[in-house]
């Protein structure tokens, strides 16, 4: 299997990824300055490609059940959540916090035990990771740090609101999408009363105008304990405006989503507008899928996959045979493993020999 990768390395052409109409996508890292050292935080940014200034949006992950899960999050898993805005006249990044996804540094967000966790800390260090793509963000010539909104989901909503709580210089608003920390398993959070006492902690110094999106059928933080969080918070001080969202699939926890969008859109647009904060009062069009160049011999689902694969995290590759069967696997640990899965998968849907089309970026002829 090496040596075949090594000989498709050498038909390798460079081609342009695929990206919405008027945008510019990139891949970069972004340099957070701690008291213990700096640290390269994996990000993505999307920004409108017309060489005008334009303000801030920060996208904040949540955190998996599973441990294990976080190694393999990245951040170009929010490309689709990252163009709503960029279309709307922001400049979009999307970042990993310590501990997840490439980014360097250790997992520093831990609540600690479940019968005695402590959310606040918690909250405020995520915080910290942010408030640092903001200042590294604002050195950028084409963001206006002016105005920052910060938006984040699950365990990135939680660090968002704890962001309010002490906010950096220019955040103007803020959104979570079902926010909150400490969820085990469906339904069910360690030690609710913790985290109800952590919004209100948050709510005595935040002042910064928030939309808080609940769905009915959130699994994680579900309505009745979401509308305490929103009570502990207000009667303390915050400004929150509480969505109460129906319900969405089978846990509403994933709205912020691209299947979502449709919806959560609405909800943002008009939050942002009663702020003063709408940018392009048409949203720019979105990816032409007509446009992107599919490899010959695919089917409808494989063109399908092919465009999903092509916002996926490298490494990744796609392969096809000339049945029309076709594998594929993104944000392996390197190109030669993701050949491989996605051999492995093709081939056992084709009794004719599957062939790398795509590595990463690069077509391959």
């Amino acid at each position: 299997m090496h040596r075949l990768f090594s000989i498709l390395f050498l038909f390798l052409v460079l081609a342009a990824p695929a990206r919405a109409a008027g945008l510019i996508e990139e891949d970069t890292t972004i340099e957070a300055r701690f008291r213990d050292g700096t640290v390269a935080l994996e990000a993505l940014v999307v920004r409108p490609d017309d060489g005008r200034k334009h303000p801030l949006v920060v996208l904040s992950h949540g955190a998996p059940r599973k441990a294990d899960d976080r190694e393999g999050m990245r951040a170009r898993n929010q490309i689709a959540n990252a163009r709503e805005f960029a279309r709307r006249g922001w400049v979009v990044v999307a970042v990993m916090r310590r501990g997840y996804g490439e980014s360097q540094g250790e997992y520093v967000e831990s609540s600690g035990r479940c019968d005695d966790p402590d959310y606040v800390k918690s909250g405020r260090i995520a915080a910290d990771d942010i408030r640092q793509t903001i200042a590294r963000m604002a050195e950028k010539p084409y963001v206006d740090a002016s105005k920052v909104v910060a938006v984040g989901q699950s365990a990135g909503g939680f660090a968002t609101v704890a962001l309010t709580a002490d906010p950096p210089p220019g955040l103007v608003a803020a959104i979570s999408f079902a926010g909150g920390r400490g969820s085990t398993k469906p339904d069910t959070v360690c030690t609710e009363s913790r985290l109800v006492d952590a919004f209100r902690t948050f709510g005595r110094t935040s002042r910064v105008p928030m939309m808080w999106v609940y769905t009915q059928n959130d699994h994680f933080f579900g309505p009745a304990l979401a509308g305490r969080f929103h009570k502990a918070f207000t009667e303390a001080g915050g400004r929150a405006q509480f969505v109460a969202a129906p319900e969405f699939g089978t846990d509403g926890h994933y709205l912020f989503s691209t299947k979502g969008a449709p919806q959560w859109t609405g909800y943002v647009e008009r939050f942002l507008a009663s702020q003063g904060l709408t940018q392009f009062e048409r949203p720019l069009p979105p990816r032409d899928a007509s446009a992107i160049h599919y490899p010959k011999g695919l089917t409808e689902n494989g063109r399908t996959a092919f465009a999903k694969y092509l916002d996926g995290a490298t490494h990744k590759a796609f392969v096809m045979s000339s049945t029309g069967a076709f594998g594929w696997r993104t944000g392996r640990k390197s190109a030669e493993q993701a050949v491989e899965e996605a051999t492995e998968f093709c081939a056992a849907h084709t009794s004719k020999k599957c062939y790398a089309v795509m590595i990463d970026d690069d077509m391959v002829q």
